[in-house]
């Protein structure tokens, strides 16, 4: 494996962390801007080598998925959007726009208008996508990750803004922003002892709150400004939106601006920079939307982000502290990261009280100590991040010292010229419970309801010290655990058992091998078929398996000739763990075919059509383009229809639509 391979590799799981963190607990380690840099490094790295993985977050939306909810499959995808660094970053995606345009109407008949642009505020809550049917409101639900959200309906029907009826009687998805008003963040802290610590995570934290009495206690608004989804061809650009929105009485925010030249943009930007400070909700900045549906359907889609729209982030207000001391955290892999305590300080009626300090270079790039002054912001108007220290006189600070010695277990550090790690995986309790936490998670072995707080009441009130001692646990024990009675032992006991008929690929990646993601498990399921084959695979056989390179294929080695994993497996495996086969098989009957599938197909779900395409090899995208081979048109199949007969795309309809369909059975 190349150096570069190696360090996409490192940024790939990196990034995949930081995400679950983000999207998924809503706890964000890092800064937005030390995201976006490590994102756009990795961006830069596959651009310049050629080298994308299919688990890179630059081909994905959000993260998985929590298990608390039921999932919800959204009938049309929820992208996330570009973002934009600087004016500069937006005039070129600009002029890629209009060059684009330029190139499609010096070739074709239907000549695409001059590009106009819709400025609209950029919202700091939580994604709510609402599904009507027959005019009534039928589901709603989280982006989660684009393709499979959370049902919270219970939770939305709080909001009394959200229409439950509505004039359209098809079928149409319309997504939005849940926030709380400042006003209403301060209400409810000036009555409730439980305070809130800021406006984004009260709203996202109420909407995913099993409990909708809570969910009511916050008074949300939602303010929708997309569709994702509509069984009709009847919108054809953003303005079309806007007043599908408004008569059917949805709750929009009033403020969006039409502009066609950069420099207009730049002057709108500007004054919502200003105007964004005197609203009741937090925005962090702006979305930018091509307004025309045709100029958007030629533009298309990468993996994740839409062409035709890009968002655009504010500078956050910078404040100044005082660094109190620094705790070191230690992770599943042993990593010690460097926690910053700081003096308390109010931030738009957010009150900041630590930062993370990526390693000890970080720490002396920064020329922070205890006691220095330093300079703080909240990226995002969300996370706080450390940007320098300011003291001059450094005669009441203490220098930061790199820890020897594990602050949980004691045992010797190792310090790999970047980060520090604690070796000690037998006996360090913040490891186990890390290793036991990716062992139950939903990728995993997919144990619902065994969370990390009942893993270190585990760990500390009976002794679990191995995972294979998970599946020994009886219900006499649970009961010596904090909170447990008769139904939730009962629903820990059985989410445990069920835990033992896995398939080969969750199993792989419970293990928690170094180097080894989700894709990569998946890759070694394929490729060997059973646990024993893997355990008994040589470096030459696992360096010549897709996306794995030298790095991976040492740790892998490694992992199965460590005795004591050796014999941890034996003990896991005799606890009765079974290898169950997946029914899906990808088949290439349809091998690199571009389809599209559109229109109201009866009997039959347009998402399970799709993904049964993908099964046998096809490329599924949204939108017809020259590049299409194959429509699959249903009725109401609208402009997609006009546009494939146009360029001369297959078409598959009537009786000879359903006869194909019947094939892929």
């Amino acid at each position: 494996m190349s150096d570069i391979e190696i360090k996409i590799k490192n940024l790939i799981e990196r990034i995949k962390e930081l995400n679950y963190h983000y999207y998924t607990l809503d706890e964000p380690l890092i800064s937005d801007k030390e995201y976006d840099k490590l994102y756009d490094e990795l961006k830069k790295l596959e651009e310049e080598s050629g080298l994308v993985f299919e688990d890179s977050p630059t081909q994905i939306v959000g993260d998985k998925v929590l298990e608390k909810f039921v999932k919800h499959e959204h009938l049309g995808r929820l992208y996330s959007l570009d973002k934009a660094q600087s004016f500069e970053e937006i005039e070129d995606w600009m002029n890629r726009a209009e060059k684009l345009r330029l190139q499609y109407n010096a070739g074709a008949n239907d000549i695409l208008p001059e590009i106009e642009y819709i400025v609209e505020l950029k919202f700091d809550g939580l994604t709510i996508n609402l599904t009507y049917k027959d005019g009534k409101l039928e589901n709603a639900a989280t982006r989660g990750t684009g393709v499979i959200g959370e049902e919270i309906l219970p939770q939305v029907l709080t909001i009394d803004s959200i229409p439950r009826t509505i004039d359209f009687k098809g079928i149409v998805e319309v997504s939005g922003e849940g926030v709380m008003p400042l006003s209403s963040l301060e209400k409810y802290n000036n009555t409730h002892e439980d305070k809130l610590k800021n406006a984004r995570n009260a709203a996202a934290g109420a909407l995913r709150n099993l409990d909708a009495s809570v969910t009511r206690s916050r008074h949300l608004e939602c303010y929708l400004y997309n569709i994702g989804f509509i069984d009709q061809d009847v919108i054809n650009s953003q303005d079309e939106v806007f007043e599908f929105l408004v008569y059917n009485k949805f709750n929009t925010f009033p403020f969006r601006k039409k502009v066609h030249t950069f420099q207009e943009l730049v002057q709108v930007i500007t004054e919502i920079g200003e105007y964004r400070k005197t609203i009741d909700v937090l925005t962090d900045g702006v979305v930018i939307k091509i307004n025309d549906f045709r100029t958007r359907d030629v533009l298309g889609y990468t993996n994740k982000f839409p062409r035709w729209a890009i968002a655009y982030k504010f500078e956050a207000e910078q404040y100044v502290t005082k660094i109190k001391e620094v705790i070191w955290n230690v992770g599943r892999t042993g990593k010690v990261t460097p926690v910053a305590i700081l003096e308390p300080v109010d931030i738009e009626g957010v009150t900041v009280s630590r930062a993370t300090l990526n390693n000890f270079d970080d720490i002396q790039r920064k020329k922070v100590k205890i006691g220095s002054d330093v300079l703080i912001r909240r990226s995002n108007d969300v996370i706080p991040e450390i940007l320098t220290a300011i003291d001059e006189d450094n005669s009441n600070t203490v220098d930061i010292e790199k820890p020897l010695f594990c602050p949980y277990c004691h045992s010797e550090l190792f310090y790999d010229n970047v980060h520090i790690y604690c070796q000690n995986s037998l006996n360090c309790k913040p490891q186990l419970n890390a290793r036991l936490t990716h062992f139950a998670s939903r990728e995993a072995m997919n144990i619902e309801g065994l969370s990390e707080k009942t893993i270190d009441k585990m760990i500390e009130v009976l002794d679990i010290s191995e995972i294979d001692e998970l599946y020994d646990i009886t219900k006499e024990e649970l009961f010596k655990l904090e909170g447990f009675k008769d139904k939730k032992a009962d629903n820990i006991l059985e989410a445990i058992e069920k835990s033992k008929e896995v398939k080969l690929k969750s199993f792989i990646y419970a293990l928690g091998i170094p180097n080894v993601g989700v894709k990569t498990a998946s890759d070694l399921a394929d490729e060997f078929k059973t646990l024993d084959k893997l355990k008994e695979a040589k470096f030459e056989d696992l360096i010549n398996v897709s996306d794995i390179g030298e790095i991976t294929a040492n740790a892998i080695v490694e992992f199965f000739h460590d005795e004591r994993i050796k014999n941890g497996l034996d003990d896991l495996i005799s606890k009765g763990i079974k290898f169950i086969e997946t029914s899906e098989t990808k088949t290439e009957e349809l091998k690199d075919l571009v389809m599209v599938v559109t229109g109201t197909i009866e009997g039959y779900n347009r998402k399970e059509i799709e993904e049964k395409l993908k099964l046998k090899g096809a490329k599924v995208t949204s939108s017809v383009s020259k590049s299409t081979d194959i429509l699959l048109a249903g009725e109401k199949a609208g402009s997609k229809l006009a546009k494939a007969q146009q360029n001369n795309v297959k078409i598959y309809q009537g009786e000879e639509l359903i006869k194909f369909l019947e094939g892929l059975e």
